[in-house]
């Protein structure tokens, strides 16, 4: 079942087309990595699909169940959708970043428990309180990602991968369906980035989340991902499982014009 379908995405800044007509559907539960040039469109590809970055043309498919459970099976254009259904969606779909995105002077759990924003109401958001229930959901996320005796610390005491991990917790906290990370381990060194990529797949292979994931090297990508999309020129070059991506598919993934 597809819980993300993508036709003729565009986005263009000017004269500059950075998507030209992105064709793509994803299934439930699986980790996809999407790679390619800089410039070939993969971070705008994510933050359109999260809106983040509003397309210029084309539509983002997700069943309304995703985010609205007791909804038909009918789809919504994600593309189309006013800030009231925006704020539904993005419940359900989590945006783990390159650079954490974490409030450093904030305790490590205050952070994860920011993830739990998009469920409470304004008066709520804005005096930042937590029921209890809540407190035990994040320190039981952060459990899952090996934080939990850093709970209190303040974030900025935590070395970059442990400040991922944190962003993974708080991404949780959201009981996301889909979760887009982009270029989430580009900033840690090798034995790092594979401990985080390993709690980020595992956590989503044991909640059943679907994982769009822009990956920076060829071996991670060869190493953690299902499916592999491959980007040129803001197009869809290579769509398939991780064992067709040969050398040769690569070496024109990866050829500039």
């Amino acid at each position: 079942m597809s819980i993300l379908e993508i036709r003729g995405l565009h986005k263009s800044y000017g004269a500059t087309q950075v998507l030209a007509g992105i064709d793509l559907s994803v299934e439930k539960g699986e980790f996809v990595g999407v790679i390619g040039l800089s410039g070939s469109g993969k971070s705008t590809l994510l933050r359109c699909v999260n809106r983040l970055v509003e397309p210029t043309g084309g539509a983002i498919y997700l069943p309304r169940a995703t985010f609205a459970p007791a909804a038909d099976g009918a789809k919504i254009d994600v593309a189309k959708l006013g800030r009231a259904d925006m704020r539904l969606y993005r419940r359900r779909v989590g945006m783990i970043f390159q650079h954490y995105n974490i409030v450093k002077r904030l305790t490590v759990i205050e952070n994860v428990l920011s993830g739990a924003l998009g469920y409470q109401s304004s008066v709520k958001s804005c005096l930042r309180f937590f029921s209890r229930d809540e407190r035990r959901q994040a320190l039981v996320n952060l459990k899952r990602v090996g934080l939990l005796p850093h709970a209190y610390k303040r974030a900025d005491q935590l070395s970059g991968g442990e400040q991922q991990r944190v962003a993974i917790a708080r991404t949780l906290m959201q009981s996301p369906a889909l979760i887009l990370a982009d270029e989430p381990v580009s900033s840690l060194d090798p034995k790092l980035s594979r401990v985080v990529l390993d709690i980020l797949k595992r956590v989503c292979r044991e909640d059943g989340i679907t994982a769009l994931v822009s990956l920076h090297t060829l071996d991670l990508t060869r190493e953690y991902a299902d499916r592999v999309v491959g980007l040129k020129e803001g197009r869809v070059f290579f769509d398939g499982p991780v064992k067709q991506l040969t050398d040769a598919v690569v070496e024109d993934i990866y050829q500039r014009k």
